[in-house]
């Protein structure tokens, strides 16, 4: 039987979307399948009009060889992403030809759910299947569809590394390689200056990019989202390092959500439509106090977006193509509702719900030190590869 499988990306992009999705669009096809490519995520459904045929060709493609032949080589994701949620849209969100339409059910807290809607969109363009690629976030509407019985293959990606049900998320390696490249290119102003280094990196609540690119690029001090940090304490530690260091120089990183002890997150913003604002910032809060607590100049650096830019590395590639085989390989079994995931570095699978099951963070007492705040393994004996 012929399947039309529908396929798109949501959240932040990573290094590895590319390399997933031609393993989808080849494999699919080599199946004899069709391949539907939905642009900017779930807000291609949301926005395709029945009515309007340019949003037709705006917001869904044929995909074809030709088109999926060199994606591979490139960053990011060539269907676009957003941040759009169906099932929670803002008023200032809906499509001006669903605004007082019968697909709209309002929610408790005054937003809107389209999810029907989108459920037709779906039967109007005849897809049997759907795999969405993102975070929990993405695929938190994934597991609504596979609850309103429509199938769904879920593929996790996030630098954050922190989809439950998965060891490994794509984007992860790219991120932390371009982190361990850039503090150790940072080393060459900071130890020139002989200053005090603080590099604040994406993710989220979860402090793993952090903890790991501070375990493999050998900085002084870590912060990580998991354990609030006792600013004076942080600042005694980078003057000893700096001391202790013949180049009189000490680097710290930090995550964007960090804590300091009675302080709060540092966010920013309106809420987008998983309720999440914009964090970052904390770095800098940081690099001020340490000044002012030692009176040393810093060097403060926010990665940011560089963490997840350029192409991904053989990491992220092998991943990204064993995510895109392993889901073709559970459509054409016919076994949906499901996340591809790895486990123990083999692949696997687990239930499309676990994204939904808990929150993937540091193991504290296994991976950090929370008195010295620093990237500590007290056994490695049976450790998972990546520290998680």
């Amino acid at each position: 039987m012929t399947k039309t499988i529908g396929i798109l990306t949501g959240g932040g992009d990573v290094p590895g979307l590319n390399p997933a999705i031609k393993a989808v669009v080849m494999g699919a096809l080599e199946q004899g399948y069709r391949v539907i490519g939905i642009r900017r995520g779930w807000m291609g459904l949301l926005q395709y009009n029945l009515d309007e045929p340019s949003t037709h060709d705006y917001y869904v493609r044929y995909l074809t060889r030709d088109d999926v032949r060199t994606i591979d080589r490139t960053g990011g994701t060539f269907l676009h992403t957003s941040r759009t949620n169906p099932q929670k849209v803002a008023s200032t969100a809906i499509p001006d030809f669903l605004r007082n339409s019968k697909w709209g059910k309002q929610r408790d807290d005054g937003v809107m759910d389209y999810t029907d809607y989108c459920l037709n969109v779906l039967s109007h363009l005849g897809i049997d299947v759907m795999v969405p690629i993102g975070g929990d976030d993405t695929l938190s509407f994934g597991v609504r569809l596979h609850k309103e019985g429509f199938p769904v293959v879920a593929i996790p990606k996030t630098m954050d590394n922190d989809v439950f049900g998965t060891d490994y998320c794509i984007g992860f390696s790219t991120a932390v390689t371009r982190s361990v490249e850039f503090i150790t290119n940072m080393r060459t102003s900071v130890g020139s200056h002989e200053r005090i280094g603080v590099v604040e990196l994406f993710g989220r609540n979860s402090g793993e990019t952090s903890l790991i690119s501070a375990y493999l690029s050998y900085v002084d001090r870590a912060i990580i989202s998991e354990v609030p940090f006792d600013i004076n304490r942080l600042a005694k530690f980078l003057m000893e390092d700096k001391r202790n260091n013949p180049s009189n120089y000490a680097i710290m990183t930090i995550s964007e959500g960090a804590i300091m002890e009675g302080g709060e997150i540092v966010e920013t913003g309106e809420a987008d439509a998983y309720g999440h604002r914009k964090l970052g910032g904390v770095g800098e809060m940081a690099a001020a106090e340490i000044k002012r607590i030692t009176g040393q100049n810093i060097m403060y650096q926010q990665l940011g977006y560089l963490m997840r830019s350029g192409a991904p590395d053989s990491l992220d590639r092998m991943v990204a193509m064993s995510y895109g085989n392993l889901a073709i390989q559970l459509i054409r079994r016919n076994e949906t509702g499901k996340m591809v995931a790895l486990h123990g570095g083999k692949y696997a699978t687990v239930p499309v719900e676990m994204v939904l099951a808990g929150k993937k963070r540091v193991d504290v007492p296994s991976f950090y030190d929370i008195e010295y705040y620093r990237p500590k393994v007290r056994d490695f004996m049976g450790v998972p590869m990546f520290l998680s």
